[in-house]
Order: structure tokens, then sequence, then C-alpha cells
């Protein structure tokens, strides 16, 4: 007998059938008519389709198809060549997950739903198996893997900083709409509409909004949401950038999260604590709201549990045990090639290069210190540092379980913390390992590390090094204003 098909365990998975009549339930209760079905791309972007509401039961069980090159955004490379998957190849077929559906507070007649994707049918080659160029998929298959092999699972909370930029009558940016002076009220004040909109829009969405400040550049900002299971996190941050995105429409601005618009002043971040937990409770946290506009998995958030990233109180009080320092260790021996995905883009290296505003760029750890790539921020998780605002987060979850693994394996010691300044402990004579300070040199450490190459399986390797590889290219086959300004009247 013909075994099923990864996209057949999945359209048939035990639960799933009632999910998808409680999804119909809420279509027909909230009124909507079209449904943004949504998938990830290798940069973090969100496609998909839009279909009618009407389709719902057959598009849960059938799924839609779109081209394999979606993934990479269709876009092509400096030579016009599709990036990942040429014209020829097959379409792929994105299955919902029930579970994501959610009305969208802008406009309450659309929802959106979230999906996985698996090769189509009809191929030759494991049809209807698992896209390896689905990140988001990628993610759940890694994360129930670490947690069969390790008993424990990943918490991740971020802290997505970005600027809201002004529009010149073209439509082009012209500057930060408020001062860069970090935690100054008066300048997060001058942004409250704005904000305002975007907590109004995430409550609605399930982000548990936390805290929030002006940081130190021109128009940016921080809003935090409550952490959670890395696949919902990863979840609520491309909604979070969805809702930034609409709120701009709205306000006539630029929701910026590039990650360095401006030099001189602080980039825009992504810091993202992390730690491995067993057991635990699913909470659905409303949020004090009357009616849930979608299904409750949206609001759900893991709390309790065993933290293994807490101190060992036979050690230093504030020192991880066992398993929190051999994953530090795997981290830190990993970061130069995990910089390829927490870094992405050539202007990430912007951040680094200017290394007076916080910017980690050195393969060490610490209590509280700023100057490494990765602090115990709090007793109980640790702060990966070597990301910023254009990560994709299904990629870095992916790759931190690589090194997590990696380290508890082969059980790393990543050495005693660092207290000082880490520029002052090298003037001191501490030999430590710097990060890549270009993407193409951060593509050539990711290339020679097996471990962290794990997370970008099969097709998703060579379609985000293809992706990234032209990227690169691309930077270096321009002749910049700062080339000009350099060296067009530099001889005789």
């Amino acid at each position: 007998m013909q075994q099923p098909t990864d996209l057949e365990k999945y359209v048939n998975a035990t639960g799933r059938g009632d999910l998808v009549r409680r999804v119909r339930e809420k279509i027909d209760k909230l009124g909507i008519t079209y449904i943004y079905y949504q998938f990830i791309s290798v940069t973090g972007r969100i496609v998909g389709k839009g279909i009618p509401a009407d389709h719902w039961e057959r598009t849960a069980e059938k799924g839609f198809q779109l081209v394999y090159g979606a993934t990479a955004n269709l876009f092509v490379d400096r030579h016009s060549q599709y990036i990942g998957y040429g014209p020829e190849a097959s379409e792929l077929i994105g299955i919902p997950d029930p579970e994501t559906f959610m009305q969208l507070p802008w406009d309450k007649r659309v929802a959106r739903v979230f999906c996985t994707c698996f090769r189509n049918r009809e191929e030759d080659i494991d049809g209807g198996a698992h896209l390896t160029s689905d990140c988001r998929g990628n993610l759940r298959i890694f994360h129930n893997e670490f947690e069969k092999k390790h008993n424990m699972r990943l918490r991740m909370g971020c802290e997505p900083e970005m600027m809201w930029l002004k529009k010149d009558e073209s439509g082009q940016p012209a500057g930060g709409y408020s001062k860069p002076y970090c935690y100054h009220i008066d300048q997060f004040e001058s942004l409250r509409p704005v904000f305002m909109k975007v907590i109004e829009y995430a409550k609605a969405m399930g982000l548990d909004m936390i805290q929030g400040d002006h940081e130190d550049a021109p128009g940016q900002l921080e809003l935090n949401f409550t952490y959670d299971d890395a696949l919902r996190t990863a979840d609520r941050l491309a909604t979070y950038r969805q809702i930034c995105s609409q709120v701009a429409r709205e306000f006539g601005l630029i929701a910026c999260f590039m990650s360095k618009p401006f030099m001189g002043v602080s980039a825009n971040g992504c810091h993202t604590n992390i730690s491995l937990w067993n057991g635990g409770s699913e909470e659905i946290n409303t949020l004090g709201q009357k009616e849930i506009a979608g299904m409750d998995e949206n609001f759900t958030y893991r709390t309790g549990g065993t933290n293994y990233f807490m101190p060992d109180n036979t050690q230093h009080a504030k020192k991880p045990g066992p398993v929190g320092l051999n994953c530090i260790g795997g981290v830190i021996d990993h970061l130069p090639a995990l910089t390829a995905i927490g870094c992405s883009t050539v202007n990430s290296y912007r951040r680094l290069w200017d290394q007076g505003f916080w910017a980690p760029v050195y393969a060490d750890w610490g209590y509280q210190n700023r100057t490494c790539g990765l602090r115990v921020s709090a007793p109980g998780r640790f702060e990966y540092r070597a990301v910023d605002s254009m990560v994709n987060p299904y990629l870095l979850a992916s790759a931190i379980l690589m090194a997590f693994d990696d380290g508890l394996n082969r059980k790393v010691d990543p050495g005693e913390p660092e207290s000082r300044n880490i520029y002052q402990a090298m003037k001191e004579g501490k030999a430590v390992k710097k990060l890549p300070l270009t993407l193409g040199d951060a593509l050539d450490r990711l290339a020679e590390d097996e471990i962290i190459k794990r997370a970008l399986p099969d097709e998703m390797y060579r379609v985000y090094t293809h992706y990234k590889g032209d990227e690169w290219a691309r930077f270096n086959a321009q002749v910049t204003s700062w080339d000009v300004e350099r060296y067009l009247d530099c001889l005789p």
C-alpha cells in the first residue's frame, strides 16, 4: 500500500477537521468575505493569495497553487534569472493552518491565515512532500525534532525596533518623524497617535503588548509583546510588521524596518531573547476583549514549566546551569555563520561597522554586557544581539535550535563570562573571534558551517544563498555617491 504523503498526513491530521469547521463558524459570525492565504519567503516577506471566504472548506482541503519561486519573492537576479526556481518549475501547494485564522481589524471583511507549503502532488519525485524552501514549515519540523530529542522547547521574545519616517512630496523618505532622543517621553508622545493605533490593531490580533519606548534614532520606536513558543513568536513578529505597514498607510508615513537608514545614530535591531523549557500550560489571553475576532490559538501563550536556562543553585548565583552554558557555547561557536541569517542584508553591516552605537561585533558572552554578541539579560534567558530588524525570524529560530543542539551534543564550554567592555578586554590581550563585517564574508562563514546549514535544508540553502549572494554581487557592481565624491577629482 502506498504511504500517505506529507501533504495528505497534514490535511488529515487528528483534530484538523474540527478546526476547519470552527473557522467556518468564525467566518459566518464575523462577516468575513475574503481571506489572505499567506506564507513567508526566504527574506521574511509575506506572500500568498487572496481567496473569497466562500471557498474556505475546499481551500482548507485542497490548498492553492503558487509558483515555487514565490518562496524567493519571485525576484530575478542580476543576470535576469529567477532566483531559486525557473519558469519550468512546478507549483507549490499552500495548505492553510486553521488555528492561525484571524480577522484584520482595519477591514473586518478580510481575514488572514498562515499556510504550510508542500511540493506539488503531481511531482515525479517527492510529490506532496514538505517544501524545504518553506521556512515556517521547516521551523515547525525542526522544533518538534528538537523536543523529541532533548525534551525541551524554545521560547523566544523579540525587541522589534523600527523607524517611522516622513515622506516628501514624491513619496520618498524625508527623515524621521521625531528627534533621536532615547527614552524621552515627549518624543514618544509625538508619535502617540501612531503607536496607539499599532497597539489597537495588535491587541485585536492577539499580541499581548507589554511595553514600548522611543529609541535613540529619528522616529525610532520599540514596542514589545509577550514571549512565547518560537513559532508563535515568529508569526506575531510577521503580524506586527503587517500592522505597522498598514498604520503607515493610514498616517501617510513610512514604516521602516531597514536596519541602518541613518549613520551616526543607532540602527534598528531585533534583539532576540531565548530560553529552553519543558512543560507549562497553554493559557488564552483575550486582553479583556468582548469578542475574539479569530481562532483561540492567536491569543494563546505557553506559560510556566521548567526553564533550563535558570542558574544552578549550586553554582554562582547568576551563572546558568549546564544546559544553558552548553547552549551558550554552541551559539558562540557558530556565531559567524549565524550572522549570515541574523544580519541578512548588505545594509545590516552598516550597523556592525558603526561600533559606537551598541553594535555587537565579537563572539563572546557576559552578564548585562551589551558589547558581547550574547548576554544573560536576566536569570533564565539569553539575549542574542547579532540580529537586526530585517531578520527572517523563522530562519533565525531554526538556526539557533541547530546551535543549541550542537552545544548540548558536544557539551561545549563557553568559558567564563566577560564583565569588561569587550574593546577594553581586547586591548588587555583577550583573543576574541570577530563577527563577519560584510554580507559576503558572512555567507562564506555560513558555507563552511555544516551545523547551521542544517537549518537551511536542501532547496532552502540553494534559494537563500542564491538570493543573498546576488544581493552582495549587486552591491559590489554599483557605483555609489560615495565613490563619486571620493574619487571623481582625486587626480592629477
